[in-house]
């Protein structure tokens, strides 16, 4: 599937894999910080989720996604995500700061972990929910990931 223009099944899924910052404004009275698809993400947002209230043990995600991208912001407190090719690569992002975020593109397993106690994480999708999209077993993501025939 193009990430414009991209095929990410003919490079490491890694490499698209980055951290954003967003635009932010503010003053005595606070900040806004301004998100907007297809100008600050690579995609229109069709759904927004977050995730709050989890413990500092919780592991979140543990999944793939056969076709949606995502942008990972937490708006409040503190996160790790640990991303990882299928191939023995792994990168782990620190979400720590309102303004940035971490864009994961498709067929990247992810794991969210090490949230703070008043962690809020924002997830902004660039598809309706499908769970037939979803790859929530890691050994069939690695039979998916080696039959796919991608380069590292």
């Amino acid at each position: 599937m193009p990430y414009f223009g991209i095929n990410v099944f003919t490079m490491n899924v890694l490499n698209l894999t980055q951290m954003l910052e967003f635009s932010q404004k503010g003053d005595e009275r606070g900040h806004l910080v301004i998100v907007e698809g297809m100008k600050d993400i690579p995609f229109e947002i069709k759904r927004i989720f977050y995730i709050y209230g989890s413990d500092k043990d919780v592991v979140r995600g543990q999944h793939a996604n056969k076709v949606s991208e995502f942008v990972l912001i937490n708006v409040a407190g503190t996160s790790k995500v640990k991303v990882k090719d299928g191939k023995g690569n792994e990168t782990v992002y620190s979400l720590n700061r309102p303004h940035t975020g971490i864009y994961l593109p498709r067929m990247v397993w992810k794991e969210m972990y090490d949230f703070s106690e008043d962690s809020v994480l924002l997830c902004l999708a660039s598809t309706h929910y499908d769970p037939e999209e979803y790859i929530r077993n890691y050994d069939e993501y690695l039979k998916i990931v080696s039959e796919s025939g991608e380069e590292t």
